[in-house]
């Protein structure tokens, strides 16, 4: 299966996060904010990402830039929670920089899996 990187600073998100994936034979590698997944996805061989976008430290859209700077054929998922203005302007920014599909927090799991697998499928 494929190696998925899963950056949130939430938690219980994280941890829900990598249950789901690895629950269908990913290996997870964990981050909990955008200079940690950088660093993670810098040591190579990941696949996917995951990554939520408002983070401290780093956030999601500035993390998104830095990882098609490194690797344009990366496939990412960005989830978002909202904050002030909602998920939906967060994700919409996030497709432009890069993001191949976007999810509103709460999202369904069976989603989140095909999206995984379809985008695991176009490589």
């Amino acid at each position: 299966m494929a190696r998925i990187l899963v950056v949130d600073d939430e938690p219980e998100v994280l941890l829900l996060l990598t249950d789901i994936l690895e629950s269908v034979g990913h290996e997870v590698i964990r981050a909990t904010n955008g200079e940690e997944g950088l660093r993670e996805f810098q040591k190579g061989n990941v696949d996917l990402i995951v990554t939520d976008i408002i983070m401290p430290d780093k956030e999601g859209l500035e993390s998104i830039m830095d990882y098609k700077q490194l690797n344009p054929e990366v496939k990412i998922i960005a989830i978002s929670g909202g904050a002030r203005i909602g998920p939906h302007t967060y994700l919409k920014m996030a497709e432009k920089f890069g993001a191949k599909r976007v999810f509103s927090k709460p999202f369904r799991n069976k989603e989140l899996l095909d999206a995984v697998e379809e985008l695991l499928a176009e490589q």
